[in-house]
């Protein structure tokens, strides 16, 4: 078996990384995140690509069995592995430590369930357990059913408005607390470095041109009766996998507190289990366990004992 390794190129290598994402995906045992994370944070506007081939790919002949990649931060190193090839673990770890960003000495490795022998090498290394958390899932053998409240209804994925929806977004995730009231910035010049701020052309450019495995058909945005977007659910549907991967779930201040969001999630459930989804993604919030999510997906964060929080 001669393992060889390429770095990752964004133009050429997203077909091949979702179908090794979707091949090695076990919502029983774990083992790392789904195929939607990547792809997703690639195209998002908070994402720093200016270190993407640093990403490595070890291939196999021309079958993909690991990849070690960053998200956000630069410094959060994420590994996948293919069951069989679990003898390429220290490789990969010794590969990260070496040329993966490690920016103040901030560099820490994110684990799953699944990933135990992963930990143990990091140990050798140095790294140990800085903390943990579980983000639930929704099991579809239970039921959703959360109605939207009176003056919501929602909108037709086909007739989504991207400036709306940045909006929602900018005021859904508090952008505004500390960079002031959304504008609607058209001048965005490419780079890297924008901030959300100037996020308007990132969601037009999503929409112009989205992510090559992304499903818009199956995302869900509330609006209320001045037809401004209150709350907003994307969705991943990822049929091989029988997952439905939630990201992101936002609703506005004013309209918190009121059932939008488990309406949004009641939608999805509606709409996915039919198509044979058996699960859907969640996040950390307490707010998912109190709706009905139960345990999914448990992340272990391994750091140098001098990060340690």
């Amino acid at each position: 078996m001669e393992i060889r390794t390429k770095q990752f190129q964004k133009d050429s290598d997203l077909d091949l990384l979702w179908d090794f994402f979707v091949d090695i995906y076990d919502p029983e045992t774990g083992g790392g995140v789904p195929a939607p994370f990547l792809e997703y944070a690639l195209f998002s506007s908070w994402m720093d690509r200016t270190y993407l081939d640093l990403d490595r790919i070890y291939l196999d002949g021309e079958k993909v069995v690991g990849f070690v990649f960053y998200e956000a931060p630069v410094t959060d190193i994420y590994f996948k592995i293919r069951p069989g090839y679990e003898f390429l673990t220290e490789e990969m770890i010794d590969y990260a430590i070496e040329h993966m960003p490690d920016f103040d000495h901030k560099q820490q490795f994110m684990l799953f369930n699944g990933q135990e022998y992963i930990m143990r090498a990091a140990e050798k290394r140095g790294f140990s357990l800085q903390y943990d958390y579980e983000s639930r899932n929704f099991d579809f053998s239970n039921e959703l059913s959360y109605e939207l409240p009176p003056g919501f209804h929602f909108v037709d994925p086909s007739d989504v408005d991207p400036l709306k929806l940045a909006k929602c977004c900018w005021y859904g995730f508090n952008h505004h607390l500390n960079e002031g009231e959304f504008e609607n910035w058209e001048s965005y010049d490419g780079s890297p470095e924008y901030t959300p701020a100037k996020s308007y052309d990132g969601f037009r450019n999503s929409f112009q041109n989205p992510p090559p495995h992304s499903t818009y058909e199956y995302n869900v945005v509330i609006a209320d009766e001045n037809e401004e977007y209150a709350c907003y659910s994307g969705m991943w549907w990822v049929e091989k996998n029988h997952l439905a991967y939630m990201e992101p779930l936002c609703t506005v201040p004013q309209y918190r507190n009121m059932g939008l969001a488990s309406a949004a999630l009641t939608a999805h459930y509606r709409h996915l289990k039919p198509l044979g989804a058996t699960h859907m993604t969640g996040g950390f919030n307490p707010f998912y366990e109190k709706i009905g999510y139960g345990n999914g997906s448990h992340w272990y964060c391994y750091g140098r004992s001098a990060n340690k929080v």
